[in-house]
């Protein structure tokens, strides 16, 4: 049993369209499944990624109109990685943040690799890293704007602000089997201690920063839902759900997403896990050239098809 890394990060947006304006239009990604919240058909499920869909590289995001904007706190999934593949592409990237009105910050370090921190129009926090490697089969996803070199090429480390580290960190490392690679102060003097998994590097890496004091985070519009982990296959992760589930954790029990298996489960700050599986995937439904195209529905709602279409505002 082994955690291969980060599987996806969910997250929240208002608006679908501004949020495919920006992560297609001004990020470079590419749109790889267009979908539902299967436990709430009526609001989009968008999921971003490489251009073939490739483990590891999904950015997703459950549209709930009308939400309220994040109020900033602990106990949160406090900012997501991005992984390009060189210092050139960094310094591309502030150019183009620059000509496109992005808020950002100054390139800085994060364990030991150059990062630009920057957010999106609602709010999301998100920083750019380093990675020159990628896995086998990934592969840039295509803009016209964006050479290959510079492109997004999926997930980077994912940070977690928790008023009680000790506590997150047990779970990482005694259950899921992080093992610590290194502690440093960051540029606003807050102690990140960082964990990897896996093979390691920065697509499996998870950064843990203690704030004691100050109250939880309002989950809102910006706010990241869950982060998920890779694992094998279903096999593995029934071997998981049991783990888990011996270690006391009140979880969902293996759920099917069609295009992966999934068990969620909270650790003891609040913040919610998850541990899918990296197939079937999302090329089961369409093929690579087709991903994002259409409205995709698991074969459980296809039914309601039309239902469905009817409360979605369509998305260009």
């Amino acid at each position: 049993m082994k955690i291969n890394g980060i599987h996806h990060v969910s997250a929240l947006t208002a608006n679908a369209q501004k949020n495919v304006d920006f992560y297609r239009q001004i990020l470079g990604l590419k749109l790889v499944k267009k979908t539902v919240n299967q436990d709430d058909p009526s609001m989009y499920h968008l999921f971003y990624g490489d251009e073939v869909a490739s483990p590891g590289t999904e950015l997703t995001f459950f549209e709930i109109p009308m939400l309220a904007r994040r109020l900033d706190g602990t106990n949160a999934i406090s900012r997501t990685g991005l992984i390009v593949s060189s210092e050139e592409a960094i310094t591309f990237w502030e150019k183009r943040f620059e000509e496109k009105g992005v808020k950002k910050e100054t390139a800085s370090l994060r364990g030991g690799r150059p990062a630009l921190k920057f957010t999106d129009p609602e709010g999301q926090q998100l920083f750019l890293t380093v990675e020159p490697s990628v896995q086998d089969g990934a592969k840039p996803p295509v803009h016209d704007e964006i050479p290959a070199d510079f492109a997004i090429r999926g997930l980077g480390p994912v940070e977690l602000t928790v008023a009680e580290a000790d506590k997150t960190i047990s779970v990482l490392t005694s259950i899921l089997g992080f093992t610590e690679k290194a502690r440093e102060q960051s540029n606003d003097g807050e102690i990140v201690t960082i964990f990897e998994s896996g093979q390691g590097g920065a697509g499996t890496e998870i950064h843990v920063i203690e704030k004691a004091e100050g109250p939880a985070e309002r989950s809102g519009r910006g706010s990241v839902h869950h982060v998920a982990f890779r694992v094998a296959d279903a096999e593995e992760l029934e071997k998981w759900h049991d783990k888990i589930a011996k270690a006391g954790f009140t979880n969902s029990g293996v759920v099917e997403r069609f295009y992966f298996k999934a068990l969620y489960f909270r650790e003891p700050n609040g913040i919610l896990f998850e541990i899918s599986t990296d197939g079937p995937g999302f090329t089961v439904d369409e093929n690579v050239d087709e991903l994002g195209d259409q409205l995709a529905l698991p074969r459980f709602l296809e039914h309601k098809r039309a239902e469905i279409e009817q409360r979605l505002v369509p998305i260009k």
